[in-house]
């Protein structure tokens, strides 16, 4: 449009171009021609504003349902994933109420499988509260040096009874590695990489944890030599209550939002994350990290 404005501006003012010497224009037909040239443009331009308001109404609108239809999808998922446990607990608590002469096996038996529902719900509102943050105050979340290495390792060791129940072994290849970032956040991506793969990579499996710096971007690859999963499954692996295996995945106690943190986690970071097939079998995560804020 400015291109054009130059243009015509140039060939209305000036007779021809292939004079010797350029003269404006001095007839009243010219200065009428320059008139009628100007109101062109001003409606072509009124134009043309108009239709890019009307364009950026429309994709605000849009925008704005998207929004509006994920927070319904939300809303309706975290709904379904809430009354699971509650109503277990319901459940469980009504029975051992209603049968005052109930054996102590069975009351303890009841108390149990409350108590580890209950715990299910506490990770899952933990888990909707941590999104949320995310989302809606991210420039809010604190950030210092965080030790992935000591992280790791912690995060091994805090996991060793369930490793040794399956018979896992966590292979940790990382050189030293230091981020700035938010601690929690942070930890909350290489905790979910590695409960998930305890859950689901199989028995007798290996996890391995490697890392590389590159301009500034620590280069993570987690994987394991499991059983994988189907291909199909992989690019829906990081949305919100997404589940391959939906009886099994609650049998293991999960929230369905582990790897939607992961993801969030990684790109309020500044990285990204991708997940694939090893060809071996097991699953791959590469993801990054930038080594300053």
């Amino acid at each position: 449009m400015a291109i054009f404005a130059i243009y015509a501006i140039i060939f209305i003012i000036f007779d021809d171009y292939d004079r010797r010497f350029i003269e404006p224009f001095d007839q009243t037909n010219d200065w009428h021609l320059i008139l009628f040239s100007i109101s062109v443009m001003v409606g072509l331009s009124w134009l043309l504003h108009r239709y890019a308001r009307r364009m950026d109404e429309r994709i605000s609108r849009e925008r704005q349902e998207q929004q509006n239809q994920m927070r319904r999808e939300l809303t309706q998922n975290i709904a379904h994933e809430l009354k699971t446990p509650v109503a277990s607990i319901l459940g469980y608590t009504d029975t051992i109420l209603a049968t005052p002469d109930m054996d102590d096996t069975t009351r303890n038996r009841f108390i149990a499988r409350t108590n580890s529902q209950a715990q299910r719900l506490s990770s899952l509102l933990q888990d909707i509260s941590t999104l949320n943050k995310m989302e809606y105050a991210p420039d809010l979340l604190h950030r210092e040096r965080v030790d992935i290495t000591a992280m790791v390792n912690d995060i091994i060791m805090e996991s060793e009874h369930s490793l040794k129940e399956r018979q896992m072994t966590f292979r940790n290849a990382m050189p030293h590695v230091t981020v700035q970032g938010n601690w929690q956040l942070i930890y909350s991506i290489f905790r979910n990489l590695t409960t998930n793969a305890i859950n689901y990579a199989g028995q007798g499996t290996t996890i391995s944890l490697s890392a590389e710096h590159r301009h500034n971007t620590w280069h993570f690859v987690f994987s394991d030599n499991g059983v994988g999963i189907d291909p199909k499954h992989l690019p829906r692996l990081f949305e919100r209550f997404y589940r391959i295996d939906k009886g099994r995945s609650r049998e293991m106690g999960g929230t369905g939002l582990g790897l939607a943190i992961v993801k969030n986690a990684v790109v309020l970071h500044g990285g990204k994350i991708s997940v694939t097939n090893n060809k071996n079998g097991g699953l791959r995560f590469d993801f990054t990290l930038k080594s300053k804020g």
